[in-house]
């Protein structure tokens, strides 16, 4: 019989849910995406509603059993953000709302912490840094990390802090939501930086929870990605329309999960992500750390295996606001589409609109040069006060110029992380496109383009983390073993780099890589 699989991949501005058979492949029956808010705040704040989470993962769940039997799903895990806090109590309900990946309000904790001290490198405590290179492989090196998210609600919001059982990830409160059981995966568990990471300990480190003033108590028991955590519980199942007897797996962040979903599982082989956030990821078999690119690996979903990741703060997210500010805005010719019941279908359109008129500007966008760099930035350099910007507009840029300068400023960025993983990596030259921007033909040749490379798009590139998670619970079945991942995941278009640009994006590319340099002072004393 086939096996019926349910999975929801919850991002910063939408969850999707999507519903796989699995046979001798892995098939696509049904999708649904709802949208929820997203609150940023002037200190830096960025939050979200962890009830809207699961609210939309129970709407979208019932528009799929609308036209399914739920009798026949067998599994279900969830795909989801990274590194976000949410403090819980002893009955598993969220005492606050959720600070996500995006919230940098640990600065002063980031710089008591970790940036104070009378021996330093690269601007950190000599000894802890030390100290956690050797036992996790990287370090809590940005205000975003969630061990400041945590000593920031100890220090603004104690009255929580004293009623928190423990924290939760965003994957894992979901999890604990399904099931009652509180866990941690793997992957969440070492982007903590409190993890001991080495093949022969893989446990939580107490001298670390110590020097970072962390209570051992508040870290959950870690579990792997195909682990069974338990079934639904009644509430849970009545609420998303499920039956009880339906098994929860331990998932995985939305790195861990696409890389899976991206077919990348070779040692050394190299895929870029362009959702809300953006990556490029090598997959390796040990630790590997860049301090100075702000570079880490953590564990992956495959034992054995870590992701070396250079990762970036916006990236599609900078076209969602071109969408909002330069197509949608009150002369914009797709005004009429915020009518269309179907988000997933106005995304489509506006995007395949957008990415159409991209096509008909000429490469480097009549000089513009755009820094997505809308909240912050994590690697190659760490500045939560770095901002976006459209570099050297003239009279004669126009709105089309200024969308494509997007797309190349994204890519440029891509680039720029991609050479900095390859300090420590071979030099590859194929890298395999998957998110939403992986879509569209105009960026995926943009990004040939600039970087070089051939890229590779894979079937349902939007979908990716779904994917992952869905091969994740058919491993954790029994119906796959992880060495059969890449037969499943098909490649089916390509792009390779057009020599006639290669000198123009050379050059552009070289002053993208100064705008920071030149202009960081600049940011702080704005947004500081």
């Amino acid at each position: 019989m086939d096996t019926y699989i349910l999975v929801h991949d919850i991002g910063t501005t939408h969850s999707k849910s999507c519903l796989y058979r699995l046979d001798q492949s892995l098939e696509l029956v049904a999708t649904a995406l709802e949208e929820y808010p997203l609150y940023v705040m002037p200190n830096g704040g960025a939050e979200q509603n962890p009830d809207d989470w699961w609210s939309a993962i129970c709407r979208g769940t019932a528009k799929i059993l609308a036209n399914h039997d739920p009798q026949s799903i067998k599994g279900m895990a969830f795909c989801a953000q990274m590194q976000g806090f949410i403090p819980v109590d002893i009955t598993g309900t969220a005492l606050r709302h959720a600070m996500i990946y995006m919230d940098n309000r640990g600065v002063e904790q980031l710089r008591r912490g970790l940036r104070s001290g009378p021996i330093k490198i690269e601007g950190m405590n000599a000894f802890k840094l030390l100290q956690a290179l050797r036992i996790t492989g990287g370090a809590s090196a940005s205000a975003k990390d969630p061990v400041w998210k945590y000593l920031w609600l100890r220090d603004n919001e104690p009255d929580i802090f004293q009623a928190m059982h423990q924290w939760m990830d965003v994957k894992d409160y979901l999890v604990l939501r399904c099931t009652d059981q509180f866990t941690f995966g793997y992957d969440s568990a070492h982007a903590t930086f409190l993890f001991d990471t080495r093949p022969d300990q893989l446990r939580w480190h107490t001298g670390l929870c110590r020097n970072y003033e962390v209570n051992p108590a508040h870290l959950p028991p870690v579990i792997h990605a195909t682990d069974v955590v338990g079934t639904l519980t009644p509430a849970a199942a009545h609420d998303l329309g499920l039956p009880e007897t339906v098994s929860v797996f331990g998932g995985g962040g939305d790195l861990s999960m696409i890389t899976l979903g991206s077919g990348s599982m070779d040692t050394n082989a190299v895929h870029a992500y362009i959702g809300t956030s953006g990556w490029v990821v090598a997959t390796v078999e040990k630790r590997m750390t860049d301090i100075n690119g702000m570079v880490a690996s953590i564990l992956g979903a495959v034992p054995g295996k870590y992701n070396y990741i250079s990762e970036q703060e916006t990236s599609g997210r900078c076209l969602q606001w071109v969408r909002d500010h330069l197509a949608l805005d009150e002369i914009g010719i797709y005004l009429e589409q915020r009518t269309v019941a179907d988000k997933e279908a106005e995304y489509r359109s506006l995007y395949d609109y957008l990415s159409a008129v991209v096509a008909e500007v000429e490469p480097g966008s009549g000089g513009v040069i755009f820094t997505p760099w809308l909240h912050g930035n994590r690697s190659p350099f760490e500045d939560p006060y770095a901002r976006g910007m459209f570099f050297n507009i003239s009279l004669a840029t126009r709105k089309r110029d200024l969308i494509r300068a997007v797309l190349e400023g994204d890519a440029y960025h891509k680039r720029w992380m991609l050479e900095t993983i390859e300090r420590k990596i071979p030099h590859t030259e194929k890298i395999r496109l998957v998110g939403g921007g992986a879509r569209s033909d105009t960026w995926s040749q943009i990004l040939a383009d600039v970087t070089g490379r051939t890229i590779e798009v894979i079937e349902n590139p939007e979908n990716v983390g779904a994917s992952g998670a869905a091969l994740v619970c058919a491993v954790g079945l029994g119906q796959i073993q992880f060495e059969d991942i890449q037969k499943v995941v098909r490649v089916t278009k390509t792009f390779t780099p057009q020599p006639q640009v290669k000198a123009l994006y050379d050059k552009q590319y070289g002053v993208y890589q100064q705008l920071h340099k030149q202009n960081r002072k600049l940011y702080r004393l704005l947004n500081g």
